[in-house]
């Protein structure tokens, strides 16, 4: 598939007047292949971008481009057959000013009558231009010219006149170019002008339905998993997938063929190699190759790769111009090869001589282990065949190297070392069973660590020592990977019962001993955390493990307490990914337990620390994010804590993150007075929690109950409280007793209210969460106002104020039960120690709201949009919900930011909206995001 165009076609002339022969075929589009599939989103985005001067498709060859505009040209026509039919001219290679302005020429006069407005037939004077651009500036419609394969252009020259009347014309002449590459029109001016829309390969890359579509139209059937994997594959690439669709209709078996979808197909692997491949310098495609050795590049890791000192620009421009290379984020960029691509250029790579290939290897090795990357750079020193070097980095980074998540598949093993190796030193082995064990292959992890264990009996006494430790260190890797939190217990206390210098124990590794000769003493990871001593190393990897079980239990109390220990290790031993791993995990805890202060402090300190380290980094910044979320809904700032949660995406993926994400956005939608939407949200999130109890499970429990009764289904409520007038109201507890007593009081039992209610100021009432005592608080006093007692209700309130100021603590207030309002008001005048805090709570709740209390308010009906959003404005949508400017946005999207101002400009008038905020309240209402 050479070209965007599907078809070839017998051209015949035309002749413009005066000058000489045209060829018609330049001035229409090829007819598109069948079968076509009409994409509707790409044509209302071109409807929406003709309504400014300038629309520029730019994406590389078999993007689809030119069927694009040939397939809406025809609709255009026939949506409304007043309409004059766009102009078209083809460029070809090596047109001059003359030759363009002959296609040019003709093209207008198809479209505007030549009598009325004067068109050259050649490259026009300046004072035939002026009267050009006088005459469509005089005119009632505008006129569409559609500029194929602009990138040909090479003479600057040849587009001036163009130029001009784009200038001139009174924004009558409405261009729309497509090119591969960076067009010679003065871009950035459009841009800054806003006269510009911008549409690139993300825009025309076909949809998950898209795809389905094309499917059909070629009379294949697969399920719903397989058209997410062949878009995933293919990147929405149009002429891949129409290569991909051809062949699975010849195909017995579609699904599986889809499933090993590679560039060992040989139409696909040929079409890679003739077009975007052939297309590159030399040097670009050198470059390319070498940066295929990793999954993803950055430009000093690519010249360290190829010794390229240009490295950043040719990347950048590569990015740009062959659409073969993606922005993978961060801050110095990323850039991701396409999967299909990426995957030929391995396969090149393995034809390299192996000591090409080696160097390549110890290349990269290097650069990660210099840059902080030890898990890449143990990958690539064992691939390299440098024993000695992946088994130092092994020795002096393992804290580094546990997987605190869970791996993302198996991937490739590099070769064994050879078992002479093995032999001489039993720690490579180790090191092979540690970078297995990050890829998730636990039988070849176990396979090394039992290879390791039959040569330990030659090891010197101070290496036995060391040895016994990064064994215990492997083994609480396999503890966690098998997911049982039994063994990973007795793996951490193992780990802790080692010390650096001394350990404490002999210990059994695939048969042979290891460690001393000392007997163990202690029992449990209580009895021995003394042995740790100074570790750091040793207390912070063995305590992070044992908080995150805890944590997945949904233990916050001991999930709060292990994380700081473990943080204060890591700390101390310098290791910042296990610092990370546990700042951001203490400061969502922390957050739910309601210290805001402490979790915002350690969530922004987790944020600032190195985050293109290599691991799952994202997915860590995501629980400090999540933090953020949270204590932004407890100070009642829903606009702040919907940006986090967009930003906390990448850690949704696990339970506790799922969980409290789900639990947050309840609240929220609640807050707004869509309860049902609340309702579903929690219920989504109590059964992606399942079965796990602890305090987590509580506080989705007792917010489901307090949606049940919100919505006034009180039997609901009381059937999910159970009977809590024999339980005591503990740490995991609390919450649900406080939501059963909401109930009864909702209900308008005030009495079984105030005996369900537990004591908020009981000592045992401390190791509360901070918002259910403050809950608990209130609905006291609510209660003491209503039996009579007003100095008990202002003596309650004045303490329920004294816990809820140190952390700004206001949704409590703002959200309670009517009546609090006014007691805040009294209270005023009553004298607080808190005068400014409740005066800001009085100012507050006198701002009208949705309504959130009992009478089962339904939903408000929300008129459906006239005109859809498309894929891209949803994604903007999306980060309008966040704190991100319109430049920042732009910048994580790698787009311009007068295509983000466009988007916007669409979004709110789709919407019906003038401003940021009302855009998004407008979309929550009809389920957008």
């Amino acid at each position: 598939m050479p070209d965007d165009r599907s078809t070839v076609r017998v051209d015949t002339a035309v002749r413009a007047p005066g000058g000489p022969p045209l060829l018609a075929s330049r001035l229409a589009p090829a007819v598109p292949g069948e079968p076509m599939v009409l994409r509707p989103r790409l044509a209302r985005l071109l409807d929406d971008a003709v309504s400014r001067p300038v629309t520029l498709l730019r994406a590389p060859a078999g993007w689809g481009k030119t069927t694009l505009l040939a397939t809406w040209r025809g609709t255009r026509q026939e949506a409304d057959p007043g309409t004059p039919m766009p102009a078209w001219v083809s460029v070809e290679a090596g047109d001059d000013p003359d030759r363009l302005w002959s296609y040019l020429g003709a093209a207008l006069r198809s479209v505007v009558d030549p009598a009325e407005t004067p068109l050259p037939d050649r490259a026009p004077r300046p004072d035939e231009l002026e009267i050009l651009a006088a005459a469509l500036a005089a005119r009632d419609r505008s006129v569409v010219l559609i500029v194929d394969d602009l990138h040909r252009i090479t003479e600057p020259a040849a587009l001036a006149g163009l130029e001009f009347l784009l200038r001139h014309s009174e924004q009558r002449l409405r261009l729309v170019a497509a090119g591969r590459s960076g067009p010679p029109l003065a871009v950035h001016r459009l841009r800054l002008a806003g006269e510009l829309t911008e549409i690139g390969p993300d825009d025309l890359a076909f949809t998950g339905d898209e795809i389905a579509d094309l499917l059909t139209a070629h009379g294949v059937a697969v399920p719903a998993a397989a058209v997410a994997r062949l878009r995933q594959r293919t990147g929405g690439w149009a002429a891949v997938l129409r290569i991909a669709a051809l062949a699975l209709r010849e195909r017995p078996d579609p699904e599986r063929w889809i499933s090993e979808l590679g560039a060992d197909q040989p139409e696909i692997a040929g079409y890679l190699r003739a077009e975007p491949l052939a297309g590159l310098a030399p040097g670009d495609r050198e470059l390319l190759r070498r940066a295929a050795i990793v999954d993803a590049v950055c430009a000093d890791l690519a010249a360290a790769l190829s010794g390229a000192t240009d490295a950043e620009e040719r990347l950048s421009t590569l990015a740009a111009d062959s659409g073969l290379l993606h922005h993978d984020g961060g801050r110095p960029l990323w850039y991701r090869c396409h999967p299909l691509v990426a995957d030929l250029l391995h396969r090149e790579l393995t034809r390299l001589p192996v000591d090409e290939l080696h160097d390549l290897h110890l290349r990269a090795a290097g650069w990660y282990a210099g840059n902080g990357r030890p898990a890449a750079a143990l990958r690539h020193a064992l691939a390299a065949g440098d024993w000695t070097a992946a088994t130092d980095l092994f020795v002096i980074q393992w804290p580094e190297l546990m997987p605190y998540e869970r791996p993302a598949g198996v991937g490739p093993a590099p070769s064994p070392p050879p078992p002479e190796a093995v032999e001489r030193d039993p720690e490579l082995a180790l090191a092979c069973a540690a970078e297995r064990a990050l890829d998730g292959d636990v039988a070849a992890a176990v396979a090394y660590l039992r290879q390791a264990g039959g040569h330990t009996r030659r090891l010197p006494q101070p290496r036995r020592a060391r040895f016994g430790r990064l064994v215990a260190a492997v083994e609480l890797t396999l503890a966690r990977l098998a997911d049982d939190p039994q063994t990973v217990r007795a793996a951490a206390a193992d780990l802790l019962a080692t010390d650096g210098a001394h350990p404490t124990g002999d210990r059994q590794v695939g048969g042979a001993v290891v460690g001393s000769d000392a007997p163990p003493t202690g029992g449990g990871v209580a009895g021995m955390r003394g042995h740790a001593g100074e570790d750091a190393d040793v207390r912070a990897v063995s305590g992070a493990a044992l908080a995150l079980l805890a944590l997945d239990d949904g233990d916050l109390t001991g999930a709060a307490s292990g994380f700081a220990e473990a943080l204060v290790a890591a700390r101390a031993a310098g290791r910042p990914r296990t610092e990370l791993v546990c700042a951001s995990r203490w400061s969502l805890v922390a957050a739910l337990r309601g210290h805001l202060r402490a979790a915002e402090e350690a969530a922004r300190a987790a944020l600032a620390l190195p985050s293109g380290q290599g691991w799952a980094a994202l997915r860590d910044c995501g629980y400090a994010q999540l933090a953020l979320a949270v204590v932004a809904l407890h100070r009642d700032q829903p606009v702040e804590a919907d940006a986090h949660l967009g930003l906390a995406a990448p850690a949704d993926g696990d339970p506790v993150p799922g969980a409290v994400a789900g639990w947050c956005r309840a609240w929220l939608r609640h807050d707004e007075g869509e309860l049902s939407v609340g309702h579903r949200l929690l219920v989504e999130a109590r059964a992606g929690w399942g079965a796990r109890g602890g305090e987590l499970g509580s506080l989705l429990r007792a917010a489901e109950l307090d949606l049940h009764s919100a919505r006034g289904d009180v039997q609901t409520a009381r059937e999910l409280a159970g009977d809590r007038t024999t339980e005591p109201a503990t740490g995991a507890s609390a919450a649900l007793a406080v939501a059963a007593a909401r109930t009864e009081l909702r209900a308008g039992d005030p009495r079984a209210a105030d005996r369900l209610l537990p004591d908020w100021t009981a000592a045992p009432a401390a190791d509360w969460p901070l918002p259910v005592r403050l809950d608990a608080a209130l609905l006291a006093t609510v209660l003491a106002v209503r039996a009579g007692d007003d100095r008990r209700a202002g003596r309650m309130l004045e303490q329920a104020l004294d816990l809820a100021a140190p952390d700004d603590h206001r949704r409590p207030f703002l959200r309670a039960e009517p009546g609090v309002r006014e007691l805040l008001a009294v209270h005023l005048d009553s004298g607080t120690a808190h005068w400014s805090l409740v005066s800001d709570l009085v100012r507050a709740a006198d701002t009208p709201a949705a309504p959130t209390g009992g009478g089962g308010t339904a939903d408000a009906v929300v008129a459906p949009l006239d005109e859809p959003l498309t894929e891209r404005e949803l994604t903007i949508l999306r980060y309008l919900q966040s704190i991100l400017s319109n430049v920042e946005i732009a910048a994580e999207l790698s787009v311009s930011v007068n295509t983000v101002k466009t988007h916007v400009r669409n979004i709110y008038r789709k919407l019906d909206a003038t401003r940021r905020r009302d855009a998004v309240r407008r979309a929550r209402q009809l389920h957008l995001i």
